[in-house]
C-alpha cells in the first residue's frame, strides 16, 4: 500500500509558487484574490515547516534564496502537473468549451464575423469570448487560449504570430471631400486626426509614430478628440469626426463597404501583430488544440504574415 504523502497545504504552495514567479507579495495576492498578509503568512509558515529562508525580502519586492530556487523549480511543475490532471478529468465529464481572451476590438471586428465557420465545424463546442481593455493574462484561470498584441513575448507562455502590424489611415468618404484631395502623406494634417488614448497605446502605433515611419517633418496636430476604446475611435470616424489609424485587417470589411476610405495609399507596418498565446501552466484540451489550428488557418486568409 502506498505511504501516505505529508505535503504543506496547497493554497500554501500556490502562495509560494504565485510569490516567487512574480517577486512580489502583493502581486501574488491580487492573482490568487488573497491579501499580502496571508501571502505573507503562507510564506513564514512554509519557512518554519522547512526550516529554511525561501526569499530575500527587499523594500520593493522579493527574491529567491537558492534553497528557494531549488524548491520553485520542484513546486512549479507540481502545480502544472496536477492542473493538466484536473483539466483532463474535466474532458470526461463536461462538454467542450474554450474560453478565448482578446481586446474587444479584435473580438468584434476580426474574430466574431468568422466564428460561424468553426462553429459549423464543432456544433457540440461552447465558445465564451472574454475581452478586456487591459491585456490579458493568458495564465488566469478561465482563459484556454488567448489573441493578444504585443511581440511576441508574454511571460513564457508559447505564441504564435497570426497577423503582422499594419496599418493605414483612414477617413469617411464624406471627410475626405470635404478636405481633400491628399495627395501626400504631408497631407495628413489637413484633416482632424482622432487619437486612441495614450495608457491604452504604448505599443500600437500613434500619429507621431506614423508620421515619423511616413518621412513627415512635421509632427501631428493636436487630436480633434481622444477616445481609450478603438471600437468608439472607428465608429467616430465612420461618423466623419475625423481620419484614424486604420489596423488591417480589422478595417477590411470597412473598406469595402466604403463606410471607410483609405487617405494616403501608404501601409505602414512594425514588429508587432496579434498572436496566439497559449497558458505555459495549462494543457491544451483537443477542442482547444482545434480551435488554434482554426484561427491559423484563418489568419493566412486575412493575408500575409
Amino acid at each position: 500500500m502506498p505511504e501516505k504523502i505529508t505535503l504543506p497545504p496547497l493554497a500554501t504552495l500556490q502562495a509560494f509558487e504565485a510569490a516567487a514567479r512574480l517577486g512580489n507579495f502583493t502581486a501574488a495576492a491580487r492573482e490568487l484574490d488573497s491579501t499580502q498578509s496571508a501571502i505573507s503568512q503562507h510564506i513564514r509558515r512554509l519557512e518554519q515547516e522547512l526550516g529554511v529562508t525561501l526569499f530575500h525580502r527587499q523594500y520593493r519586492g522579493v527574491s529567491l534564496t537558492e534553497a528557494g530556487e531549488r524548491l520553485l523549480e520542484d513546486v512549479a511543475e507540481g502545480l502544472a502537473r496536477i492542473a493538466r490532471g484536473i483539466n483532463a478529468a474535466r474532458q470526461h465529464t463536461e462538454h467542450d468549451v474554450i474560453n478565448v481572451g482578446t481586446d474587444f476590438a479584435l473580438a468584434a471586428y476580426w474574430l466574431l464575423p468568422r466564428l460561424s465557420r468553426f462553429r459549423d465545424a464543432h456544433p457540440d463546442a461552447e465558445v465564451r469570448v472574454v475581452t478586456a481593455q487591459q491585456p490579458i493574462t493568458p495564465d488566469e484561470a478561465n482563459i484556454d487560449i488567448a489573441i493578444l498584441f504585443g511581440d511576441g513575448r508574454f511571460d513564457r507562455a508559447p505564441s504564435r504570430l497570426l497577423m503582422r502590424e499594419s496599418v493605414v489611415p483612414v477617413c469617411s468618404p464624406a471627410l475626405l471631400e470635404r478636405y481633400g484631395p491628399i495627395d501626400s502623406a504631408t497631407d495628413l494634417n489637413r484633416l482632424p486626426l482622432l487619437q486612441l488614448e495614450a495608457a491604452y497605446d504604448a505599443k500600437w502605433f500613434n500619429w507621431s509614430r506614423l508620421f515619423a515611419l511616413l518621412g513627415i517633418d512635421a509632427r501631428p496636430r493636436e487630436p480633434a478628440l481622444v477616445f481609450n476604446n478603438y471600437t468608439l475611435l472607428l465608429q467616430a470616424a465612420i461618423a466623419g469626426q475625423g481620419a484614424v489609424i486604420g489596423w488591417l485587417p480589422m478595417v477590411d470589411s470597412m473598406l469595402e463597404s466604403g463606410l471607410l476610405v483609405p487617405v494616403i495609399p501608404q501601409r505602414t507596418s512594425s514588429d508587432c501583430g496579434y498572436y496566439l498565446v497559449l497558458p505555459a501552466t495549462k494543457s491544451i484540451l483537443p477542442i482547444v488544440q482545434q480551435f488554434s489550428d482554426w484561427l491559423i488557418n484563418e489568419s493566412k486568409e486575412a493575408g500575409p504574415v
